[in-house]
């Protein structure tokens, strides 16, 4: 029989190419199983974005190659950015492969494994990707049926010193809005409840077609074209939140009061070390016009410390920061330097125990600020989206909330009603934890 185990690794974006291979193997015969020793067919698709992204990837071969071992008959392929970042190196460095595929191939992968070569090959274009996904490519959803992803753009124009995502992934390509469109209603009619737009800079959309097309004509055309109820965006890029797309947040309530902003920083030395474009005080204008015009919103953001050069005064400015914007949800990265990058040419290095050292003190004062702001849930009722049973306990249920985006965020444990997965029932909210919430179902004039 011919049988598929795969593991995606990464971001969403990185899931929707799984979800785009999967659908393509299912059409070669290939039947998805959950257990490595029964497949045919063993892949993963990496991330390459960060070394410990890089170092999973490795693992993840490594562990999967030990099925390989004691069954010859296996195939191991490997595809996503690793490959697209280190192309044909790999081939000498991981022999127990038998297929690599790149960014710009991974769609024809059923016909690959179809003619699979008796040695390994690694099939990438050399340079960044050009790929750019459309509606007519078949994507088989591997979320829970009621939400998915839409990724509108590929590549990336910021060039942020750190980041090795243009020399990947290529330069900004944005979907067309129709293609779009239609994807998004495929996506209603199997039953999407919350539709999450992906990018890696979701405001730069549109700015390469030189049509006038934007963020914010692509969700006024999905607000009038679809009746999904919830749209969340996630990767916005700092100095892209305009006006008009927050009074379009204010305005349409199925436009979720949720924003993932990764600033990196707050000190403006360090940004323009990142090559970020802004600054502080362009940071904390953000800040004041989000909760001016979205009063409830919830900011979720990343911050990168131990960048070279970073000094103990840029910490203590982003620990004041913090303190004061009093965000919902903050991730927190140690600064790694990537081969081929302009941050790993700079001096200045910070050591491995004072980039440790400042990560715990920056993820204490933000679990504290998270602590007090669920509070402010306690006794609302909110509508929250049933995500099935918990994972901690087949005594609850789960759920989130507007303000919480599944597989990073907290989630709402459901202490008492009846529901089903995909539903989206008032909650009223009885605890607040650092990062859950607990609540009950209420109806009818119990949910007032």
């Amino acid at each position: 029989m011919k049988t598929l185990y795969i593991v995606s690794l990464g971001c969403p974006k990185n899931l929707v190419d799984s979800e785009v291979m999967l659908a393509a193997l299912e059409q070669s015969g290939y039947a998805v199983v959950d257990d490595p020793d029964q497949a045919s067919v063993l892949l993963i698709n990496t991330c390459g974005f960060i070394r410990p992204a890089v170092e999973e990837a490795i693992d993840t071969i490594f562990e999967l190659a030990a099925y390989k071992e004691q069954n010859p008959h296996q195939k191991l392929v490997v595809t996503g950015c690793m490959v697209q970042r280190y192309g044909s190196e790999l081939l000498n460095e991981l022999p127990e492969v038998d297929l690599f595929v790149g960014l710009d191939d991974f769609p024809r992968i059923g016909t690959m494994l179809e003619q699979l070569p008796l040695r390994p090959q690694c099939i990438v274009t050399s340079g960044p990707s050009t790929f750019l996904m459309n509606n007519t490519l078949p994507r088989r959803i591997s979320t829970p049926f009621f939400r998915a992803y839409l990724k509108i753009t590929e590549g990336c124009d910021n060039r942020c010193a750190y980041c090795m995502i243009p020399s990947i992934r290529g330069r900004l390509r944005s979907r067309a809005m129709t293609d779009l469109l239609l994807e998004a209603t495929r996506l209603q009619q199997a039953g999407v409840r919350e539709l999450a737009l992906i990018a890696q800079d979701l405001t730069a959309y549109g700015r390469d077609l030189g049509n006038g097309t934007s963020l914010v004509s692509l969700l006024e055309a999905l607000l009038t074209q679809t009746d999904i109820p919830w749209l969340r965006l996630l990767y916005a890029y700092p100095s892209g939140i305009t006006d008009d797309l927050l009074h379009l947040m204010a305005d349409q309530p199925r436009l979720l009061p949720y924003l993932d902003i990764p600033f990196q920083h707050v000190s403006t030395p360090v940004l323009r070390a990142m090559n970020r474009h802004y600054d502080h005080r362009a940071l904390q204008d953000l800040i004041l016009r989000i909760r001016r015009i979205v009063p409830d919103c919830a900011i979720r953001t990343t911050m990168l410390v131990g960048f070279p050069g970073e000094t103990r005064d840029d910490v203590d400015l982003l620990l004041e920061a913090l303190q004061t914007w009093q965000l919902d949800h903050v991730g927190v990265f140690q600064y790694q330097d990537e081969e081929g990058s302009r941050a790993a040419k700079l001096p200045d290095k910070i050591s491995e125990e004072k980039k440790e050292a400042r990560y715990q003190q920056v993820m204490a004062v933000q679990a504290t600020i998270s602590a007090q702001r669920q509070q402010r849930f306690v006794g609302r009722v909110e509508p929250v989206l049933v995500e099935g049973i918990s994972e901690e306990s087949d005594l609850l249920l789960e759920g989130r909330s507007r303000f919480q985006a599944p597989e990073i965020d907290g989630c709402v444990y459901i202490t008492a009603g009846h529901v089903t997965p995909g539903d989206i029932v008032p909650v009223r909210i009885t605890e607040a934890h650092t990062y859950d919430l607990v609540g009950e179902v209420v109806s009818g004039e119990d949910s007032r």
